[in-house]
């Protein structure tokens, strides 16, 4: 993999020499665009019409309106050489619980933090210390055209970077309440509800127990497309009513407990064939 940033994380003074390379990869089932009249793919042009011509990608600038119609060029040099501290380096200013950060909100982008030769031991004490206290640090860092804010945390002795969303990017959803005010909840439905929590609930996290079928249904879709088939479409469940609330959690509650079980249960060894009398 290629690093996506060069630099130096700098806590208190001790500077560590890492890079940066993508801890994930989206990848998705790949359509084209196309003329609804041709069904041929659809190109698009980089056009210029101050020449009225198509220009090629190699010639293609970076610019930045000073004034109407008039744009200074920004070279890729430029953005390399910002007047900004964070461009080279991340300083962390300060170490907070990681249970402090509503994670779900504010965590972007995971990146895995590779320590350069002269900075193994430093990295692996920062690491271990983060892992060991359960806090994060919080830093800056510019790179991909924009400064960003960034948290810092030992996983498994490894040091992982969140990008974390700016307080300004996070929008705060109005709390919808009803003409009556809020919904009371019935004491004996909210421990319905947490039996059903306990009964799905999981020792721990287990990615390999979940994977993403979105591309097999797509290619189901496709097949039967080209072979002319009906395709199978997946019923769409209802919204449960106030009514039927207690009994669909009473249900799902047993349904839950049925499923444990049986996933629990070894499986049936095969009965041993019986020796025929000579």
């Amino acid at each position: 993999m290629q690093a996506l940033w060069k630099g130096v994380i700098v806590f208190g003074l001790v500077s560590l020499p890492v890079r940066l390379f993508a801890a994930s990869d989206t990848r998705s089932v790949s359509l084209r665009q196309l003329c609804d009249r041709h069904k041929a793919p659809l190109r698009y042009r980089r056009w210029c019409d101050a020449g009225d011509h198509e220009v090629p990608l190699e010639e293609v600038k970076k610019g930045y309106e000073v004034s109407k119609d008039h744009y200074v060029v920004i070279e890729d040099s430029d953005l390399e050489d910002l007047p900004l501290p964070t461009a080279h380096t991340i300083p962390i200013s300060e170490f907070v619980p990681l249970g402090e950060i509503e994670a779900s909100l504010y965590f972007r982008s995971p990146y895995y933090v590779v320590p350069e030769q002269v900075g193994r031991k430093p990295y692996q004490l920062l690491a271990q210390a983060l892992s060991d206290t359960g806090m994060v640090a919080l830093a800056k860092i510019a790179f991909r055209d924009r400064e960003r804010l960034c948290a810092l945390q030992g996983v498994d002795g490894q040091l992982l970077m969140n990008t974390l969303r700016w307080p300004h990017e996070i929008r705060r959803i109005e709390h919808a309440e009803s003409s009556d005010g809020k919904v009371e909840v019935n004491p004996r439905e909210l421990q319905m509800a947490k039996s059903l929590v306990r009964s799905l609930a999981a020792p721990a996290f287990d990615p390999d127990h979940y994977q993403d079928n979105y591309q097999s249904a797509l290619m189901q879709v496709v097949r039967a497309k080209v072979e002319g088939a009906d395709l199978v479409h997946v019923p769409v469940p209802t919204a449960t009513s106030v009514m039927g609330l207690m009994d669909a959690l009473k249900a799902s509650v047993e349904d839950a407990k049925k499923r444990r079980r049986a996933a629990d249960r070894p499986a049936k060894k095969p009965a041993r064939a019986q020796k025929k009398p000579a």
